[in-house]
């Protein structure tokens, strides 16, 4: 259920590879790197069974959709297997929901059929309206998941926010948890909320039950 991440713009070719075997060894979901590292993630993951997510949009969300749907497909053509994007929270405050949404559908066609795509909504700038036409834009538009944040920016996941995105969007898509999950105890009360996927770096201490720095 863990997307094993790094993202930090400092994050060194030995982090990453760190990372990857961590992932390998613990057996989490995916590692979740920025673009850049997608090739070497793919090579060191290869015959592992982990995935490997990227970032889109990242982390403002406020790039052009032909942008989103290039990044996606040139980091789908490099080996990623899941696609983070971030919503453009600039559309969604002022209003324009068939922005959002066709923002969002760009991304998910670059996805179709060769990549899983999660939205982040970036909870912590938006009200809990503004959350919940989100998520249903985000179904609208064929995501399959929606997750929180992006981790560099206002707050992170809560259990109340997973609550409410796991009643918006149902019980067929998924839902991950990002931004301030360090330990085991957060990670179960966002499960118990409704989370399908947990994002973090502590990732570790969350599985081995300690507390975490980071992400």
């Amino acid at each position: 259920m863990i997307d094993h991440t790094i993202l930090k713009a400092d994050a060194t070719r030995e982090e990453v590879l760190h990372i990857c075997k961590e992932a390998a060894e613990h057996k989490f979901a995916t590692v979740c790197v920025n673009a850049g590292w997608v090739p070497l993630v793919a090579e060191a993951l290869k015959g592992t069974g982990v995935g490997i997510t990227t970032v889109v949009g990242f982390p403002l969300g406020a790039t052009t959709t032909a942008s989103k749907a290039f990044e996606a497909a040139e980091a789908i053509q490099a080996g990623a297997t899941e696609i983070d994007m971030v919503l453009n929270v600039g559309l969604l405050k002022s209003g324009d929901a068939e922005g959002v949404q066709r923002d969002v559908e760009g991304v998910v066609a670059a996805c179709r059929d060769k990549a899983a795509l999660k939205v982040i909504l970036e909870t912590g700038l938006l009200s809990d309206e503004e959350k919940e036409l989100a998520c249903q834009l985000c179904v609208k538009a064929g995501a399959d998941f929606v997750k929180t944040s992006t981790g560099f920016g206002k707050g992170g996941a809560t259990a109340e926010d997973i609550a409410l995105m796991r009643r918006i969007v149902g019980p067929d898509l998924g839902v991950k948890a990002s931004g301030g999950v360090r330990d085991l105890e957060t990670a179960l009360q966002m499960i118990a909320a409704g989370a399908t996927r947990i994002g973090a770096s502590a990732s570790v201490a969350i599985v081995t039950g300690g507390k975490g720095e980071g992400y």
